[in-house]
This record gives C-alpha cells, sequence and structure tokens, in this order.
C-alpha cells in the first residue's frame, strides 16, 4: 500500500464518482427542495473529499474505517448546513467541518486521557481568549487570564497543553529532498551518557550568533517550556510578534546549521 493511500472497507475507492461544480449546485437546490436522493448524491459525489483529508490522519488512528465514518459524518453536517447564497465551493465550506469531526474523534479516543476538570479550564480560557480578542482586536495577557479564572499558571499552561495533538515518533518533522528526519531522530540518547555531539556544538554556536531577542526567545520556548502567550506578557509586545521572531529564529538556526 503506498504511504498517503487510505483504504476503507467495502468501499472502491478508484471508483469514487466526483461531481462536477454544476452537478453540486443542480443537486443542493433538489435537496434544498427536500429531494433526500439529491443529498444520497451529494454525499456520494464528495467522498473523496473525505478520503483526501484522512490521507494525512493515517498514521494517527488505527482504524481508518471508523475515522471514514466520522469523516463521513463532518461531510453530512456540511451538506445540511450549506447555504448557496453565499457563493462559496462548497469544498471550502466543507474541509473545516470534516476536519474539525475527524480532529475530535482523535482526541477522544487518543490512549492519553485527560482529565474532564483540565478540558473544562481549556475551554473557558479559549472563551475568553475569543472574547477579548473580539473586543479589543489582540489576545488577553496571562495575568488577565488568572485573574479573571481565578486559576494559576500552571493551571493555564496545563489546560492549553491539553488542547495540543499528541504526536507520534515517527512523525516526520524536516525534509529537504534527502533522508527524512522524524522526531525519534532528535530524542536524547541515554546510552550517549550525555557524549556532546556535533551537532550539539552546531547548535550552541547558531544559538550564540542569533539576535539577542531571537536567541531568548527560542530558548524560553524549546529549554524552558514558555508559551508564546507568557513571553509577549513579559517582554511586552504581541504574540503574533514573538510567533514572528520565533520563526525567524528557526530559520536562521536552520540555516546556519546546513
Amino acid at each position: 500500500m503506498a504511504r498517503h493511500k487510505v483504504e476503507i472497507a467495502n468501499v472502491n475507492t478508484a471508483n469514487i464518482k466526483v461531481l462536477t461544480n454544476e452537478e453540486m449546485v443542480d443537486l443542493f437546490k433538489k435537496y434544498q427542495q427536500g429531494d433526500l436522493l439529491a443529498k444520497e448524491e451529494l454525499v456520494n459525489g464528495n467522498l473523496k473529499l473525505v478520503l483526501s483529508i484522512l490521507k494525512k490522519y493515517n498514521n494517527r488512528c488505527d482504524n481508518m474505517d471508523d475515522l471514514f465514518q466520522v469523516g463521513c459524518i463532518g461531510l453530512i453536517k456540511a451538506i445540511d448546513n450549506f447555504d448557496l447564497s453565499h457563493e462559496v465551493k462548497f469544498s471550502t465550506y466543507a474541509v473545516p467541518m470534516i476536519v474539525g469531526e475527524v480532529k475530535r474523534f482523535i482526541r477522544d479516543n487518543n490512549s492519553v486521557r485527560i482529565a474532564r476538570s483540565i478540558k473544562d479550564t481549556a475551554y473557558q480560557i479559549l472563551k475568553l481568549k475569543d472574547e477579548y480578542l473580539k473586543e479589543h482586536g489582540k489576545e488577553p495577557n496571562l495575568d488577565y487570564i488568572k485573574n479573571k479564572l481565578n486559576i494559576t499558571d500552571y493551571e493555564i499552561n496545563c489546560a492549553l497543553d491539553s488542547t495540543k495533538e499528541a504526536m507520534s515518533m515517527f512523525e516526520p518533522i524536516y525534509n529537504d529532498g534527502g533522508d527524512t528526519i522524524y522526531l525519534a531522530d532528535q530524542l536524547e540518547d541515554k546510552s550517549s551518557n550525555g557524549i556532546v555531539t556535533e551537532t550539539s556544538i552546531a547548535l550552541k554556536n547558531a544559538l550564540n550568533r542569533l539576535r539577542n531577542k531571537e536567541r531568548y526567545i527560542i530558548e524560553a520556548r524549546y529549554f524552558y517550556g514558555k508559551t508564546q502567550m507568557e513571553l509577549a506578557s513579559e517582554i511586552g509586545i504581541s504574540q503574533a510578534q514573538i510567533s514572528r521572531l520565533e520563526k525567524s529564529g528557526l530559520a536562521n538556526i536552520k540555516k546556519m546549521m546546513q
């Protein structure tokens, strides 16, 4: 089986029909007038959209048949709620809904179980951030969240960490056209007994050659585990600026280590 091919039991993916835009519009008009057969055609004609989304989750789920069914639920929700008057392509509208269902399924079925209280705190933080962003045009700082929700720095970090997807040890993290580097390749080898490698020396030299602010952000993020929000509050700049400086620093390190 090809690495990114998705195989689903009892579904011949090679023969799935793909609808033209004109056919889609016609079927949506019929469905919205009560034609349930039109809905069935819309579902069958968009299964390849579901399969294209599942490709990136091939190594994150043991049962792709289940994930396919979940993706189809997202597709059906998108069909039920799509409005032709918005004049956007159906795929543009449907993809976020399908991805949302898939991610929710993977998260809820993850072997790493997260306490309900932590999930609830994460929801409150994200809701508070969203409301603040809409009102002020920027994200709130850490102190604002702490005071509003009466929680500690530790509780905030735990809650936000719980919203991140677990990463496989064999997740590809870099490929320049040659050999792929996987996350497992970057983990510490305990059998080395602390021997300093050429890579660690090169990394240290690259860090020392960064601009002061870039170096501080990279070290704080990757050695001390600080969040971008914490650094933004500490330094006095926006989280977006922290993100840009972090990306710039990582890009410079990559160039210097080539």
